[in-house]
């Protein structure tokens, strides 16, 4: 029978005050729970797996099948509660306020030159989705070229990857609805300012490679009618368009139709000669391949066959591949290979491994820019093409470079630096006089100015040193009482940077306005130290990253910055199952846990579109071994009946990376076993997906409904403006 939902207001409960702490007042209400009675999961009791021999019970598979009105009215009546609850916490609309001011500051990325133009983009402050603009000069007006916002009326439709021309005439561009992860391929006129009717469907991890008058791209095959957004995805394969040609004339490039669950990705060097295939068959690791587009012979030339390590061609010269690649280098070297000579035998190191991560690197200027990664923070060198270091950039700080444009037949480069106080600014470099000046520099309503980065150093569970980044107001005195956000991410070697990413980390300002300490945790299985560090949080290693993340939080409770009442994490996608993994296992150490788009069932996660891709990082339950550690850390099959910290756990509806599924059925369960009287509710964003492209409005107001929930879960109130010196 279906539930009545309610929530329980007391009288007076949301009556507000001035804290007098502060001037210019603020919101401090009279904190007292929310009573809330969860919707009605039906418990099917007769799903259960057998795993060599263990039986294991999924009651919830039925969530797995979005379209089913079961699922449906589940849902909905989940979006109600959730939306039920917030309307109460009196604070949220002025969280929502100060968010927008946040994010109401124009902004650039880096400008490259294709054909006559300079192209960058822009974004006004809170416009949806950023505009494409073109200019003679970097110094010229700007004039769009191509404006997202208006591919749609709510701004969930959104543009993907996109190359131009060689000549810069044309420009192929990806868009993609409702975040999903499904791309349809535009080609637009540029010097008409009109689109073609080229549509290419159905394409997904794909890049767009121009050659001569058409491009390069991966697709798989239509999904049959209802799998779109679950089915499995499976015999990726390149294909060729011709511009002014239907799709069905294209012409298939590659195929591997042995291997299935493998991925390639094409793409063709700056001067069009060769055509590079990177076949992957999960998220670490990839065979790389090369065909002479000027020949006749359309085969492809083997570079390394096999997936143990990884290769990146980062540019060419006229018979030689440049390689980034941890190849004999866990902390990354980049390789000179010929195209004449391509076995390994006649590799040649250009650059040689170093004791910090060779990140990124490019062919810019005849020149390689390298990336590096210092202390989980970054560094730029550049270097002759023979491997001789002639520079060391100086950047503002302790932040991190985001991207790094420019073309191999020029010396102009620019590049995007961040820090977690200083939004995105662009700054221009000079690769023959390493002369570098400010570009654009953003005014953003926070100013960084008020507070201090510290990188301090923690010991995990084993012994293991790990360092963490912690951000607070300058002169703030330790007292063990102000509300703390954690952090982190800890997979498929992805380094988690100190920058201020709107997306990720919009919410630590308000954190810090507010008397906060925030905190990003450089946790085992991310990228920070090289493949060693990787490794050692992946398969069994991987209760490694929840240990590190665990001692993160007990680091900063001993060290007098917070306490379990004043403490929240946050992670999204694995750190989502970061997050979840974590408040399973430590629901004493949390006040507040925001698990976001999350991997949460560690058993099925690989039946469902690209999940069989991460198997690398993860395991499968199919192996015993497999099997046998998953079944201990996922976060699903390990609630237990006791008190769990308040959570707000969120997806989309169009998420086909990490299925909502994840969440739904991780969500039924946490709310069916929670003794406590903390609330666990499930956020649901409609026409969104697992973040990429998201609109600026659905961003802003998914951080304000976290933010509110979490403060007020922390009994902490909102004051607007903070002044300096008052949380002392």
């Amino acid at each position: 029978m279906r539930k009545i939902i309610w929530i329980a207001l007391l009288a007076g409960l949301f009556a507000c005050k001035t804290d007098p702490r502060e001037e210019g007042g603020g919101i401090m209400p009279e904190f007292k729970d929310i009573q809330v009675q969860y919707p009605e999961a039906y418990r099917d009791t007769a799903v259960v797996d057998d795993y060599f021999g263990m039986k294991v019970a999924d009651p919830y598979r039925w969530l797995e099948d979005e379209g089913s009105p079961s699922t449906r009215r589940w849902v909905g009546q989940q979006q109600s509660l959730t939306e039920n609850y917030l309307k109460y916490v009196p604070y949220r609309d002025a969280i929502r306020r100060r968010l927008g001011q946040l994010w109401d500051y124009e902004r650039y990325s880096p400008p490259i030159r294709r054909g006559d133009y300079y192209y960058l983009f822009k974004n006004d402050g809170l416009q949806n989705q950023d505009v494409l603009f073109r200019m003679a000069k970097p110094d010229s007006p700007l004039e769009a070229v191509l404006d997202p916002n208006r591919f749609s009326g709510d701004g969930t439709v959104s543009l993907g990857e996109y190359a131009f021309s060689r000549d810069g005439a044309l420009l192929a561009y990806q868009v993609s609805e409702a975040g999903s992860d499904w791309r349809t391929i535009l080609v637009r006129d540029l010097a008409a300012g009109r689109n073609l009717r080229d549509t290419v469907r159905w394409v997904k991890f794909s890049e767009v490679a121009w050659f001569r008058d058409g491009f390069f791209y991966s697709r798989y095959p239509e999904p049959r009618p209802g799998e779109a957004l679950t089915g499995a995805n499976e015999f990726h394969q390149v294909y060729y368009h011709k511009v002014g040609t239907p799709q069905s004339e294209d012409v298939l490039a590659f195929a591997d139709r042995r291997y299935p669950k493998r991925n390639v990705y094409a793409e063709t060097t700056e001067d069009e000669r060769y055509l590079v295939l990177s076949v992957s068959e999960s998220t670490s690791g990839n065979a790389l391949y090369f065909r002479d587009l000027a020949a006749d012979d359309l085969s492809f030339i083997p570079i390394v066959e096999d997936f143990g390590n990884d290769f990146e061609v980062i540019g060419s010269d006229e018979n030689s591949l440049y390689v980034l690649t941890n190849y004999k280098a866990p902390n990354k070297r980049i390789l000179r290979i010929s195209t004449r000579q391509p076995g390994a035998r006649y590799w040649q190191e250009a650059v040689p491994p170093a004791a910090d991560v060779l990140q990124e690197a490019y062919l810019f200027g005849g020149k390689l820019v390298a990336h590096y990664l210092h202390d989980a923070y970054s560094q730029l060198k550049v270097f002759s093409t023979d491997g001789r270091e002639e520079k060391t950039i100086r950047l503002p700080g302790i932040g991190a470079v985001l991207e790094v444009a420019g073309r191999r037949d020029s010396p102009e480069a620019f590049y995007e630096f961040s820090s977690l106080v200083q939004p995105e600014t662009i700054y221009r470099l000079d690769l023959a006089t390493f002369e570098q000046e400010v570009y654009k520099q953003p005014e953003s309503g926070f100013d960084g100015s008020d507070y201090e980065i510290r990188q301090v150093r923690f010991q995990s569970y084993d012994g293991t040193e790990v360092p963490m980044f912690v951000v607070h107001r300058k002169g703030m005195r330790l007292n063990g009482a102000h509300p703390t956000l954690l952090y982190g991410y800890g997979g498929f070697d992805i380094p988690v940077l100190p920058v201020f990413n709107r997306t990720r980390y919009m919410l630590f300002p308000v954190v810090l306005e507010n008397g906060g300490v925030c905190a990003v945790a450089n946790i085992r299985g991310g990228g920070e130290f090289g493949s060693d560090w990787h490794k050692a949080g992946t398969k069994h290693r991987k209760q490694n990253v929840f240990d590190d993340f665990q001692a993160a939080a007990e680091y900063l409770i001993a060290n007098q910055y917070t306490q379990p009442s004043k403490l929240a994490i946050h992670g999204a996608s694995n750190g989502g199952l970061l997050v979840g993994a974590c408040l399973v296992q430590r629901p004493d150490l949390y006040a507040v846990a925001l698990p976001a788009v999350g991997v949460l069932d560690m058993l099925r996660y690989q039946k469902f579109t690209i999940g069989w891709a991460w198997a690398e990082d993860y395991g499968l339950s199919d192996n015993k071994e497999d099997f046998d550690y998953l079944f201990a850390y996922s976060p699903l099959h390990n609630i237990t009946p006791q008190k769990y910290p308040a959570t707000m756990i969120t997806t989309a509806d169009h998420d086909d990376r990490v299925v909502p599924a994840h969440s739904f059925k991780f969500g039924a369960a946490l709310q069916a076993r929670q003794e406590g009287s903390a609330p666990i509710l499930i956020r649901i964003e409609s026409s969104a997906g697992h973040g990429a492209g998201s609109p600026t409005s659905k961003r802003i107001e998914a951080g304000a409904d976290m933010l509110a929930f979490m403060l007020y879960n922390m009994k902490e109130g909102v004051i607007y403006p903070a002044r300096p010196g008052a949380d002392n």
